[in-house]
């Protein structure tokens, strides 16, 4: 058996993290998996390396699933479809609607692995679409003893809303099964220049214009430059307004980032096109976004939104010459025990920053003091400095993914410095 293993001297995508991990592994089977973790001591996972922060490191192994990336069959009958740990959506989607089946939302990115979406609580948009981590319906989960273990809500469903996003505190999820629905298609129409006031006054009509709507800003001018509003073509759809709350249609694609070319975008001006070629923001094949980057994220309750909204904006001349653009979403409501979203519909509000990360760091405690009292939480794969635990808003079912975590890996293999310090608070 050949396992490939080498030093870990590499970073993140976004290049603002080098891990410090001993070796980096690219198994090519669950068996060649399993002994990496039969002879370490700390293991972690890593998956496309979208995560800003330290979560994925380790001081031991770091292992990547990109060589196990098969995507099986469509169960009709259970409408469902299972696929190993490394497959990311852009590949997912393409397979799925050529067999005839889509997933009901995605990310921006098509880039992002499922598994390492899933186990961080990343999501889409829309007011009924809830983070990717609720199409799961199955995971297979490699523990520290080893073994193989099938959490789903039919075997350990005790456990299973605290296992399908768990940071990879439990173990190497090698599989996962998703539920899939028939395929559809989607559209996306862009507005510019659409102005605060009617976006905090109507907040609940502007989010529910589409089954997704970005809003894009740099928070000048009390005015977000681009609304992408994307609705899926398989009901009757009234035709695109020319106008929409103060906003003009966009004659031309665009990049959500000012300035930047839309070739990276997808398709936008109301033509329809598949769902997986739609809910992205950013098409399969080009470097998404503004390639170096640093990600902040916070989600907060959506009744909360318009306060967000105004205290940001009366802080924009501070916020805008470190960012390349912000981006507000609505998520729906989960049961994740570890989920941003978990009891309540939320409002996101994502920052896009240039790669200077003492200076993000050096604004993000004034945008942690608006956010948090109303009851915001932080993205796990983003960048914050408020440890998650120390929120008010914290999550209320900290303490028993504590003691999942206790029960499934007691030695701590796959827990970290991060783990302990900026979500658990056990350090």
């Amino acid at each position: 058996m050949i396992v490939q293993e080498r030093p870990a001297a590499e970073g993140n995508w976004g290049g603002n993290v080098v891990y410090g991990a001993a070796r980096l592994h690219r198994p090519a089977s669950v068996e060649e998996l399993q002994a990496i973790v039969h002879r370490g001591s700390r293991v972690r996972a890593l998956g496309t390396r979208h995560s800003f922060n330290r979560l994925p490191d380790t001081a031991g192994d770091l292992v990547s699933l990109e060589r196990l990336r098969g995507i099986g069959a469509v169960n009709t009958a259970e409408r469902t479809v299972r696929i190993e740990g490394g497959v990311r959506y852009g590949d997912l989607g393409a397979s799925l609607h050529a067999q005839g089946f889509a997933l009901p939302n995605l990310a921006s990115l098509p880039h992002l692995s499922v598994a390492g979406a899933c186990a961080t609580g990343t999501h889409g948009s829309g007011n009924s679409a809830a983070v990717l981590a609720s199409a799961v319906t199955r995971l297979e989960l490699l523990t520290a003893g080893g073994d193989l273990v099938t959490v789903s809500r039919d075997h350990m469903p005790d456990v299973f809303d605290g296992a399908v996003m768990s940071l990879g505190a439990l173990g190497i999820v090698t599989a996962l099964t998703l539920a899939v629905e028939p395929t559809y298609d989607v559209r996306q129409d862009v507005y510019e220049r659409v102005p605060l006031a009617p976006v905090a006054a109507h907040f609940d009509e502007v989010m529910s214009a589409a089954d997704s709507v970005s809003l894009f800003t740099t928070w000048q001018d009390d005015t977000f430059h681009h609304a992408w509003l994307k609705r899926r073509v398989d009901r009757p759809l009234a035709p695109a307004p020319p106008t929409w709350f103060g906003a003009t249609r966009a004659a031309h694609d665009v990049h959500p980032v000012p300035g930047a070319s839309a070739t990276p975008c997808t398709p936008q001006g109301g033509v329809p096109g598949p769902w997986y070629e739609r809910w992205p923001h950013f098409r399969m094949e080009h470097t998404p976004s503004s390639g170096a980057e640093i990600q902040s994220e916070y989600l907060l309750p959506r009744q909360h939104a318009p306060a967000a909204l105004r205290a940001l904006f009366a802080v924009g001349s501070r916020l805008a010459p470190l960012l390349f653009v912000s981006e507000v979403r609505t998520v729906a409501a989960d049961s994740h025990w570890l989920s941003p979203c978990y009891g309540h519909d939320c409002a996101a509000v994502h920052f896009t920053w240039r790669l200077d990360e003492p200076a993000v760091r050096a604004v993000l405690p004034e945008i942690e003091a608006i956010l948090a009292p109303l009851s915001a939480r932080p993205h796990w794969g983003k960048v914050y400095v408020t440890p998650a635990h120390r929120w008010p808003g914290a999550q209320p079912r900290l303490a028993e993914f504590r003691d999942l975590m206790l029960t499934l890996d007691p030695g701590g293999m796959f827990r970290n410095a991060f783990l302990d310090t900026q979500v658990l608070g056990t350090d």
